[in-house]
């Protein structure tokens, strides 16, 4: 099969299926729309279940109940949605239930505008939501990778039984590019766990109560681990230009995309620029950028937002080199022309406009 022009959602959505999704609920908002729609449209051809809730906290907990029954399952919300869903997140990653969670973030705070925008980074890699858990967070920067990013979040619920987020935007949504689907479906996970019927076997509880305090310290001690073992194996990044660079962007998503072009401009006039692209924001890439700090090469952070994964970045930096930020709000995009002469002002030149 070779490639198709689609839009992002769309190719998110036809990626799902083709994983193996079987059950999506969800509500409807802009910038995200043609997701639930796609599903409505192409679920119940392949025996799944689109299921159009009253609203978003009971979209999430519908996701919770799937989950719960072994069934493979995504929602999807833009920016203000995913605040309502946060505290079934919570539930979800409590009870280490495997799903798919999908953000095509918009501008804000409150309810802002449809614009593209960057400013759901804390509430993405933090844990939004009560307690202390964590997402595994993948950030696509192209349609192809809107679509295998769907793959390989399935992949990784299933094997770490752990809440997966897709953080995109209203850029990447909407945009069109071709993109080129696998026919190979992933296999089916056993699941001995779920609550599936009980028929010659003990019945299954799945709950994430626990009202002894000493108990919950060890739950919560259980999940630490697996959070640090998801540090160590999943960490995902792109390095463009890196072996000679004298000063980094680092990016995601669609400002990533315009860093890149950013790069080339930079080359151009002679600034030995390079791009650090975090894939995977939890668990954040910090290797990378320590090792650039070490060789003390100064970082330049763009985003789409008033400044958040710039945090993260100064603490892998840990102090040893200058970490700057160049960031647009309320749905602005960053231009290549202006990132680069971001990056021709951290090494004291111009660049020609």
């Amino acid at each position: 099969m070779g490639k198709i022009l689609m839009k992002g959602n769309d190719a998110l959505a036809e990626a799902a299926i083709r994983a193996g999704c079987r059950a999506y609920f969800g509500y409807p908002i802009t910038p995200q729309n043609e997701i639930p729609a796609y599903m409505a449209a192409h679920l119940p051809e392949h025996g799944g279940v689109f299921l159009q809730a009253e609203s978003e906290v009971a979209a999430i907990n519908m996701v919770y109940g799937a989950a719960g029954a072994g069934a493979r399952v995504m929602t999807s919300s833009s920016s203000p949605g995913i605040s309502l869903k946060q505290e079934g997140i919570s539930y979800i990653a409590g009870a280490e239930l495997p799903c798919v969670i999908v953000n095509i973030m918009r501008a804000g705070p409150g309810l802002g505008g449809i614009h593209p925008s960057q400013g759901d980074y804390f509430q993405a890699v933090k844990g939004g939501g009560h307690g202390d858990y964590r997402m595994i967070v993948l950030a696509p920067a192209s349609v192809q990778e809107m679509a295998d990013m769907a793959r390989q979040a399935f992949v990784l619920a299933e094997k770490w039984n752990n809440p997966v987020m897709i953080l995109g935007d209203g850029i990447l949504g909407q945009m069109m590019e071709p993109v080129e689907f696998t026919d190979q479906p992933l296999p089916a996970v056993e699941k001995p766990w779920a609550t599936s019927g009980a028929k010659g076997r003990r019945p299954n509880l799945v709950n994430s109560l626990d009202i002894v305090p000493e108990s919950l310290e060890q739950r919560n001690l259980a999940l630490m681990r697996k959070y640090e073992r998801i540090r160590q194996e999943e960490m995902d990044w792109e390095e463009v230009a890196a072996d000679d660079a004298d000063i980094f962007v680092v990016a995601y998503g669609t400002a990533a995309r315009a860093a890149k072009s950013a790069v080339d401009i930079a080359r151009r006039e002679g600034i030995r620029a390079g791009l650090i692209r975090p894939i995977s924001l939890y668990p954040f890439p910090d290797h990378p950028l320590a090792k650039a700090a070490e060789r003390q090469i100064p970082l330049l952070v763009v985003e789409m937002s008033s400044g958040q994964m710039v945090e993260d970045v100064r603490l892998a930096a840990q102090g040893r080199t200058t970490v700057y930020l160049h960031h647009r709000m309320g749905g602005m995009v960053p231009t290549p022309q202006e990132i680069a002469e971001e990056l021709a002002k951290g090494c004291g030149k111009k660049v020609q406009s």
